[in-house]
């Protein structure tokens, strides 16, 4: 069944609310409008959506859009919760749907008030997923994501020399693009030294290298190959896979704090694409802290283990490097929407629709999320016909 998702359900449909830090909507209205114009954007009526995946930790489940939207045949609803991993895990879901016919047209939403309501401390312990921390991590007073992961940054530069310069890499690059892009948070420019003089949160963490808290919503919509056809610009999805790291509940038992879930989606992913990672013309990769970017471009393929540090480097991951990186400015500068903004960015690059941060000729991507303790998952789409 998995090589078989290879070209057999596309993305049609994309749609993004102004991501801002304050809302006086709620986070089910921002999911709403965002599902409407990725439907309007796919040609399709809310009629016409029959399968729906909502964020499992958000504000709405499936019930909501069938009551809002008057839907009265959904064939299909599910989760996968899996934090910040869970948007690109639900393509996998929803290919799999469309592919066998389960469904014809899948909305996956998420919308959110993560700078206006519960900030992300409180929202991590409300996670059914991140009980076990509670006997390891939590009597030494860590529950914020990072304070969870610094550990895992920390690991690495003592073990490859990782330094806070190759830190502040990504986060000036993620800047840079989000200056291209309106629909940005961040704005205003980013200097090495700025990240340098960014107060510490968590040790090796300072504030530029942690991801935003912010109010938006974004969806997708995902029809099998053949209804794609007669849609606007199909972007087809090439591979997709997820993975869970060892001893995925807790960090600090697992043999190996660098290495993600990613590690084991990769291959998986790239196999059923037939691509590899020198193939990869452009990447959106879930960036919730700027080490975690470092480590998925080690475990994608892109370097070996201990080598992401100095792949960032001298602009590789810039528009015009070798490997642009997070095109619209991610998690880091553009908006904290749980990576639904990271797929959109990449079915924009796919159908040369990415405006001032277009990566000319692009013809292969990919988008991954990170989630939970390092769970990962991964999905590569090939150019709109």
């Amino acid at each position: 069944m998995a090589a078989s998702l290879n070209g057999r359900a596309a993305v049609v449909g994309i749609g993004e609310t102004a991501y801002r830090r304050g809302s006086d909507r709620s986070a089910l209205a921002l999911q709403l409008e965002a599902s409407l114009s990725a439907i309007e954007d796919a040609g399709l009526e809310p009629k016409d959506i029959d399968g729906i995946l909502p964020y499992a930790s958000g504000a709405a489940v499936a019930e909501d859009f069938i009551t809002n939207f008057g839907l009265e045949d959904v064939t299909f609803s599910a989760t996968t919760p899996m934090g910040g991993a869970s948007c690109v895990a639900a393509i996998q879901a929803a290919a799999v749907a469309v592919a066998t016919g389960l469904c014809r047209n899948v909305l996956l939403p998420i919308g959110r008030r993560g700078y206006s309501d519960s900030r992300v401390a409180s929202r991590v312990a409300a996670m059914p997923q991140f009980h076990v921390v509670s006997e390891f991590e939590t009597p030494s007073g860590t529950i914020a994501p990072a304070q969870l992961y610094a550990p895992m940054a920390r690991r690495h530069m003592e073990l490859y020399g990782t330094t806070a310069d190759q830190f502040a890499e990504v986060a000036v690059t993620m800047r840079r693009h989000a200056m291209l892009n309106d629909n940005a948070i961040m704005q205003k420019p980013m200097t090495v030294e700025d990240h340098h003089a960014s107060r510490m949160i968590c040790d090796p963490y300072r504030l530029f290298d942690c991801c935003l808290e912010s109010d938006g919503g974004a969806a997708v919509v995902i029809s099998s190959a053949e209804r794609a056809a007669d849609t606007r610009r199909p972007v087809p999805i090439l591979g997709v896979a997820e993975g869970h790291p060892d001893s995925p509940s807790v960090i600090t038992q697992r043999p190996d704090i660098t290495r993600l879930g990613l590690a084991k989606a990769a291959p998986r992913a790239f196999g059923m694409a037939g691509v590899g990672p020198e193939d990869v013309d452009v990447a959106e990769v879930y960036d919730c802290f700027t080490w975690t970017v470092i480590c998925q471009l080690e475990d994608l393929g892109f370097c070996p283990k201990g080598e992401g540090g100095a792949f960032v480097e001298g602009g590789r991951i810039g528009l015009d490097g070798a490997l642009p990186v997070n095109t619209h400015g991610g998690l880091l500068s553009q908006a904290h929407i749980v990576g639904m903004n990271h797929v959109c960015e990449l079915v924009k690059q796919m159908r040369g629709e990415a405006g001032r941060a277009q990566v000319a000729g692009a013809e292969i991507g990919l988008v991954t999320g990170y989630g939970d303790l390092g769970d990962g998952s991964l999905a590569i789409m090939g150019a709109a016909a």
